[in-house]
């Protein structure tokens, strides 16, 4: 089991965390991240695009020239495939694209790409981005900016750190998301992913499970859902 520093929004050394081996040392299954991957991003797809057909193209109606004697190949319609603005021979329909990948494949790529990640040393935690009450994006960029270069970083907090969300998620380079939000897909696009303190204890203790458990929902979320409900 490896240990992961755990850095101060100025760069210090604070503690250490140890990685679970059994989520960022294990075996790295390429074809299976790939295929929940490909998964992911199929599921993301609207599957709203439509084409008309012959029958559906308005026009039409009336048989353009007579069957025989015009030295032509016969037709029955201008709105044939073959004619412009005629119909589209096997375009594309409205569908679902969801791909059915069990929940343990979905685990076990996960997995797969932290461990990736971790045996990279792209794997940071820190205890905070921001020191005091105030959200800083300026102060998060320089947080961060300590930790790694590198362009594409996913960053996991915990729903209710509006300080550290407030002040990330206007930079192009930063990804925020949930713990429970953690993905395969975001952390194979992503350079590095940084923990706060909070949110990679949350993570590897798992999901809360039973009836007992109750969602938390962040104050621009609650905000959001009141505006739409008026």
């Amino acid at each position: 089991m490896s240990t992961v520093n755990v850095l101060s929004p100025a760069g210090e050394i604070t503690g250490t965390v140890e990685l679970p081996a059994e989520i960022f040392d294990v075996q790295v299954n390429v074809p299976l991240i790939h295929q929940v991957v490909v998964a992911q991003l199929a599921a993301a797809r609207q599957g709203t695009h439509d084409t008309k057909t012959r029958g559906e193209v308005s026009g039409g109606g009336k048989k353009p020239y007579r069957q025989k004697g015009t030295g032509r190949a016969r037709q029955g319609s201008i709105r044939a495939p073959q004619f412009t603005g005629g119909g589209t021979v096997h375009g594309p329909t409205p569908r679902n694209y969801e791909q059915r990948t069990p929940k343990k494949m979905k685990a076990a790529a996960l997995r797969g790409a932290l461990t990736d990640r971790a045996r990279n040393g792209r794997v940071h935690v820190v205890s905070s981005f921001i020191e005091g009450d105030v959200p800083s994006t300026k102060a998060g960029l320089q947080a961060l900016r300590r930790l790694t270069e590198r362009k594409h970083v996913l960053v996991v907090v915990e729903r209710d750190d509006e300080l550290t969300w407030k002040s990330l998620r206007n930079l192009p380079e930063v990804h925020l998301i949930a713990p429970d939000q953690l993905n395969t897909y975001d952390v194979m696009v992503s350079d590095d992913v940084v923990f706060t303190e909070a949110a990679f204890q949350r993570f590897i203790s798992g999901s809360p499970k039973g009836k007992s458990v109750t969602a938390v929902a962040r104050e621009s979320e609650v905000a959001e859902s009141e505006e739409a409900a008026q």
